[in-house]
């Protein structure tokens, strides 16, 4: 299935119940007081954070969502009955947006988290409420306030424990397909990934998940090429292995091109944990692996892993120290929790 990322809504909670105009009246008793009562409160619209959901796919046919309105006071100090919420159950990792696309209203991370995205109006008073002791026979009463309407952006980023990262055409696709059953489509041309691609990876009877993410290029952070929308997807990346073309002449200056566009778009996401491998090693000579390792490692001041994730070399080995990196930052998260 393609991945669906995004989608636009149209919300509006209930409007209250309006309140009631009533006066007893029974046998014997011909000047009752006033009995009517309020109206109810409109149904407000709650997002929730479940599990069991990985796309947005069910608003894109689904748009519009209403909540009922209350129902209205009756006589005889019968209030009006409240409507229930209408609950929007969204996928872990979803983001919600004003119209605008980026005033952010809520980041849903965790199953069961709640957030209220527009309010239900109150209910009408009736004039049972407004009876005092100089105004016994007020005939007056208030409507329902009304519900809140708005257009908002749903924006869901992939939840995975590691991202790949690269210049269009590093190899990240071929990996991926390598290491896990994912099945994205490869071949030898930039932007062959159009849609981030997600697999699981077993290593040593360990899993995680792994995203492909789209190539990026120069001036990504200010949305060229693949750009923004893209970048965004490994921000919730736990470790970030970074996939180098070791067939290019300038394998330093394209791992600068990376580090500079991730430094640009976010601070936050420069500080992630980050592995370093020149693949394609498969299609060059040891000399030329030394000394395009020996670049990397000046420019990137880290660990060179040399691999080929055609034929496999040296892929165990980074995904072991993968794992090694999620296993902590689990452990580290659970504490937490």
């Amino acid at each position: 299935m393609k991945f669906l990322d995004e989608a636009k809504v149209y919300i509006k909670s209930g409007d209250g119940g309006k309140g009631c105009v009533s006066f007893r009246r029974e046998k014997f008793i011909p000047l009752g007081g006033p009995d009517g009562g309020n109206g109810g409160a409109g149904g407000s619209v709650i997002a929730e954070c479940v599990s069991g959901l990985n796309t947005l796919i069910d608003y894109r046919y689904q748009q519009h969502f209403k909540a009922k309105r209350g129902e209205q006071g009756m006589g005889s100090s019968c209030y009006g009955k409240s409507s229930p919420d209408l609950i929007m159950q969204l996928p872990v990792g979803t983001q919600i947006f004003e119209e605008d696309k980026e005033t952010l209203i809520a980041d849903l991370t965790k199953v069961g988290q709640k957030v209220v995205l527009a309010q239900g109006g109150r209910g009408g008073l009736g004039n049972e409420y407004f009876k005092t002791s100089t105004n016994r026979s007020p005939r007056e009463s208030t409507p329902g306030e009304e519900g809140v309407e708005k257009w908002l952006w749903l924006r869901l980023k992939l939840m995975s424990d590691a991202g790949l990262l690269g210049m269009p055409n590093a190899g990240k696709s071929t990996f991926l397909a390598a290491v896990s059953r994912a099945k994205p489509k490869i071949a030898d041309y930039p932007f062959t990934t159009l849609n981030p691609q997600l697999g699981v990876v077993y290593i040593d009877k360990k899993e995680f998940v792994l995203a492909d993410i789209p190539g990026l290029i120069e001036g990504a952070h200010e949305g060229v090429g693949l750009g923004l929308k893209f970048l965004g997807h490994v921000e919730r990346a736990g470790i970030l292995l970074h996939l180098i073309d070791g067939t290019q002449d300038d394998v330093a200056g394209a791992y600068k091109t990376i580090r500079k566009e991730l430094k640009a778009y976010s601070a936050e996401l420069a500080k992630k944990p980050e592995l370093v491998a020149l693949n394609k090693c498969d299609a060059l000579t040891p000399e030329e692996i030394k000394e395009k390792s020996a670049a990397l490692k000046k420019a990137s001041k880290k660990k060179i892993w040399p691999i080929s994730a055609v034929t496999g070399d040296g892929v165990k080995e980074v995904l072991r120290e993968m794992m090694k990196v999620i296993e902590k930052m689990r452990k580290e998260e659970k504490h937490a929790d």
